[in-house]
């Protein structure tokens, strides 16, 4: 059986076929979904964004107090305590309505490019005071509405973002010291900025280039009361300033030349060539092919960086619709495509986010033992489920939701997500998806809904004489096409 064009765009720009949706086989379809993306209101946070910065900025006042009467000799710890389990259940509601987004979403190549971009820009919640709580809203505020637009107004959204600054400067306190040298305050953020978000590491660029490049950033910092962008002037030093060839603080100054920086930065040549690349790697195959990122960086600089058009350039391109397979799938792009599969309903994914909520031992699901007569160890064995079926699933296999392993995000090639270990994790799970949903799974039906035309013969011949239900449908979520995209 040929694979069909639909088939293949689910699977390679979306998140997966799931029964009963049907996916645009062709790029005017596919890039049909990215206007209609931006266009939708977000689903998280629960709050709203004015919501969640008060919420946010209001535990931080507490941290502070709690921090200034613990130097006095006086802590207390209940207060810390209840702080870090309500940043934590904060960052939990975001993390699992960013994973209904994937399992839910008609529109799953603008999922998809919200995946990559929040990858590109990556922050992390490694401090949950106050990333845990901020985290979402870098992707709800500075991607999601941007990545339809230009190049230049992503950049400058995603990077001049308290939880991008926080990620990449600290907690205000190693980097944004009253003695700091103006010339190195922001020469983390500048490294980032020049070989990760814009040209790429071998672009030319110079000690110098960095270090010029630091001094134009030199003002740009973070309010960790109200989580906002200010401009120190103070830590701005005098110019002229160059970097890559172009000046800046020249004789009219100003505290806007970080923001000429960054449109110059998303014009640049060097930064088409790396972003389109990276566009192509991760989308289509770990070794680009030469011609589909020369077009979509033709695109890039026609347009001066209008994403839908190097998008468009991408998906009209024939190598867009050749070769399956060439690419393994990251692990959120496993669990959410296994649960498209399955139909794992909104209802479902919501019970599993209350499980996970309820502690066993709080007065909550004290309440639910006494109304319901639920024993406190089936509450725990309950939140313990629905943490190893998504969020936990995650971090054992290596993509925890918003906590990158460094500061350029997960790699995003085979040899990342093939490990022996890797592949031990993806089987252990599978399995336990087998295990708990076998009831309403029929391994053949499996087949047809998760692979539609995209099914080998093999695959679909050891699924059709599994000797039982549960080794079927592991069957099915453990083969290569599967894992592939």
């Amino acid at each position: 059986m040929a694979l069909s064009t639909a088939t293949l765009a689910a699977i390679r720009y979306g998140y997966g076929l799931r029964p009963g949706e049907d996916f645009p086989g062709d790029a005017a379809g596919v890039l049909a979904q990215v206007a209609a993306g931006v266009a939708e209101k977000p689903t998280f946070p629960r709050d709203g964004v004015a919501g969640r910065l008060e919420r946010a900025t209001r535990l931080l006042s507490v941290k502070a107090a709690e921090a200034k009467a613990a130097e006095g000799g006086k802590p207390n710890e209940s207060i810390r305590q209840e702080m870090d389990k309500e940043a934590r259940e904060i960052f939990r509601q975001d993390a699992m309505a960013r994973l209904g987004r994937a399992v839910h979403s008609r529109l799953g190549f603008y999922e998809r490019l919200v995946s990559f971009w929040a990858n590109h820009f990556a922050v992390s919640v490694a401090d949950f005071l106050p990333m845990g709580m901020i985290a979402g809203l870098h992707e709800v505020q500075a991607i999601r509405p941007m990545l339809g637009g230009k190049f230049s107004a992503l950049l400058q959204s995603a990077v001049l973002h308290p939880a991008l600054l926080i990620s990449v400067q600290g907690d205000g306190t190693t980097v944004a010291a009253e003695g700091s040298a103006p010339a190195l305050r922001n020469e983390r953020l500048a490294r980032q900025l020049l070989d990760a978000y814009t040209l790429g590491p071998d672009a030319g660029q110079t000690p110098d280039d960095l270090q010029a490049a630091a001094r134009v950033l030199g003002g740009v910092t973070v309010d960790y009361r109200a989580l906002t962008i200010l401009f120190e002037p103070r830590f701005s030093p005098p110019g002229p300033h160059v970097v890559m060839g172009k000046t800046y603080r020249g004789e009219e100054g100003g505290n806007q030349d970080h923001v000429l920086f960054l449109e110059d930065l998303a014009v640049h040549p060097k930064t088409a060539a790396h972003i389109c690349r990276k566009l192509v790697r991760h989308f289509i195959a770990d070794e680009a092919p030469e011609e589909l990122v020369s077009a979509m960086t033709d695109a890039w600089g026609k347009s001066e960086g209008d994403l839908m058009q190097v998008y468009q350039a991408m998906l009209e391109h024939p190598r867009a619709w050749a070769e399956p397979g060439r690419k393994i799938k990251a692990p959120f792009e496993f669990v959410a495509s296994t649960f498209r599969a399955i139909e794992l309903s909104e209802r479902s994914l919501a019970g599993l986010q209350r499980d996970m909520e309820i502690e066993a031992d709080g007065p909550v699901g004290k309440a639910i033992e006494l109304a319901a007569g639920v024993r406190v160890e089936d509450r725990r064995a309950r939140a313990d489920r629905a943490e190893a079926l998504t969020l936990g699933a995650l971090q054992r296999m290596g993509q925890p939701m918003w906590h990158p392993p460094r500061l350029e995000g997960h790699g995003d090639d085979a040899g990342v997500w093939m490990t022996p270990d890797q592949m031990r994790e993806r089987i252990s799970w599978a399995r336990m998806v087998a295990g708990i949903f076998a009831q309403r799974i029929e391994p053949n039906a499996l087949v047809v809904a998760a692979l539609g035309d995209a099914v080998r013969p093999e695959t679909k011949r050891l699924v059709e004489h599994a000797p039982s239900r549960l080794q079927g449908i592991g069957m099915v979520l453990a083969s290569p096409e599967f894992n592939r995209r």
